[in-house]
C-alpha cells in the first residue's frame, strides 16, 4: 500500500478534519511510532507504522463492508436534516466516508449494503452487469392473471418509463381484504420502482423489502436496524460481479 499523509490517514479514520489534524499535531497530541509528530503533511506507511492520538491508537482501515438490515423509517442516505440515516446505525465504522449501495425507501425494510468501495457500488448499480435484486412485498388489488408474463415482459410504467424484463413469483395470491405476497426480481434500481412496477398493474405495494443483491443474501439473523461486517467469501463473490 502506498504511502499517506498523515492528516489525510487520521481525517479518512473520522478523527477531525485537515485543521482539526494540523492542531492536534502541533500540539504532540499525535504519535507516530511512539514519537510526537507535528508535521500532519508527514507521509507515513499505514501498514507498517503505528498512529495514535492522545494515546489510543489509530488503525487504518482501507475499505468497509457492512450488511444491514435496514428498518422503516430510516432513510438511505450519508446526512440528512429531518431523519436518521442508514450510516448513523453503523456504530462500529472506523471511516467517515461509507455510503449505501443504491436505496430503499424510507418505508422499505430489508438488505442494504454500507461501503466505500465505489468500485464494488458501480458494478452492483449497473444495468449492464445483470446484477440480481429480489424483493419480497405484499400487495393490495386484484393481481392480474398474466401479472408474471408482463413482468417478464418488461412494463412501461405510468410516466412512459421502460422496465428491463422482471421475475415475479406470486407465492400467495390475495383476495377480498387479503393481500397477496410476492418476490420480485429486477435489475435495475429506477425511482420508486417496484411500487411503480405494481401501480402499473393496477395494484399497491403496502410491505417491501429487499432479501438479496447478486450473491449477497440478508442474514435472517438481523433485526431490523441491525448489522454486520461482511465475510471475506461474501466480499470475494461480490467482487466477482460484472467481471
Amino acid at each position: 500500500m502506498k504511502e499517506l499523509r498523515l492528516d489525510k490517514y487520521l481525517t479518512e479514520m473520522g478523527e477531525g478534519t485537515r485543521s482539526q489534524i494540523k492542531e492536534m499535531a502541533r500540539k504532540g497530541r499525535i504519535l507516530v511510532d511512539g514519537i510526537p509528530e507535528k508535521r500532519a503533511e508527514r507521509k507515513i506507511d499505514p501498514e507498517q507504522q503505528q498512529v495514535s492520538v492522545d494515546g489510543r491508537p489509530v488503525s487504518y482501515v482501507r475499505y468497509e463492508y457492512y450488511m444491514l438490515n435496514k428498518p422503516q423509517g430510516v432513510v438511505s442516505a450519508t446526512e440528512d436534516s429531518r431523519y436518521e440515516t442508514v450510516i448513523s446505525l453503523i456504530e462500529e465504522r472506523k471511516r467517515d466516508d461509507l455510503f449505501p449501495v443504491g436505496r430503499l425507501d424510507i418505508d422499505t425494510e430489508g438488505l442494504l449494503l454500507i461501503t466505500n468501495d465505489g468500485d464494488l457500488a458501480h458494478r452492483l448499480l449497473s444495468p449492464k452487469k445483470h446484477v440480481d435484486k429480489v424483493y419480497f412485498a405484499r400487495v393490495e388489488g386484484v393481481l392480474p392473471h398474466d401479472a408474471e408474463e408482463r413482468m417478464e415482459e418488461g412494463l412501461v410504467l405510468s410516466d412512459g418509463t421502460p422496465t428491463m424484463p422482471a421475475r415475479l413469483e406470486v407465492r400467495k395470491r390475495g383476495k377480498d381484504e387479503v393481500p397477496s405476497e410476492i418476490c420480485l426480481t429486477i435489475r435495475e434500481g429506477k425511482f420508486h420502482q417496484v411500487k411503480r412496477m405494481f401501480e402499473t398493474l393496477g395494484c399497491r405495494v403496502i410491505y417491501l423489502k429487499r432479501m438479496s443483491m447478486g450473491s449477497l443474501i440478508l442474514d435472517e439473523a438481523l433485526k431490523p436496524g441491525e448489522y454486520r461486517p461482511l465475510s471475506e467469501d461474501e466480499i470475494l463473490k461480490l467482487k466477482s460481479h460484472g467481471k
